[in-house]
């Protein structure tokens, strides 16, 4: 899942009141064998749910690093659905205020469930 979003996060006064865009890949790591063996929209993840989920996080706060943003994301995933197992999540940040040619500058962090426990005292 691909999702764009106009936030304010960033070290500099700029990037915290004028904002800029932002581009969160989120794949979420889960058992689908009953979703697909029974076609049950109720057996797999309600995905607006978790479009609604990021979208509070990203454009309701604001913090200085993408990593910070990141770790936010996918600490909510796996706390608020059981059936995730893990998710791999990408920050992208198009325009970065760095001199210079490229893309986007971005994170990817893999979270699992079964490290959850480590992360209660981030």
């Amino acid at each position: 899942m691909e999702w764009h979003f106009f936030a304010k996060h960033g070290v500099f006064l700029e990037e915290q009141t004028l904002g800029q865009r932002f581009e969160i890949d989120a794949e979420l790591l889960f058992e689908m064998l009953d979703a697909g063996k029974t076609d049950d929209p109720l057996k797999t993840i309600d995905y607006a749910e978790v479009y609604r989920c990021i979208e509070g996080i990203v454009t309701k706060n604001a913090y200085k690093l993408i990593e910070t943003l990141a770790h936010e994301i996918a600490n909510s995933i796996l706390e608020k659905y059981g059936l995730v197992k893990g998710v791999v999540l990408t920050v992208s940040k198009p325009s970065a205020p760095i001199p210079g040619i490229f893309n986007n500058v971005s994170v990817t962090l893999t979270r699992e469930r079964s490290l959850m426990r480590g992360c209660e005292n981030d």
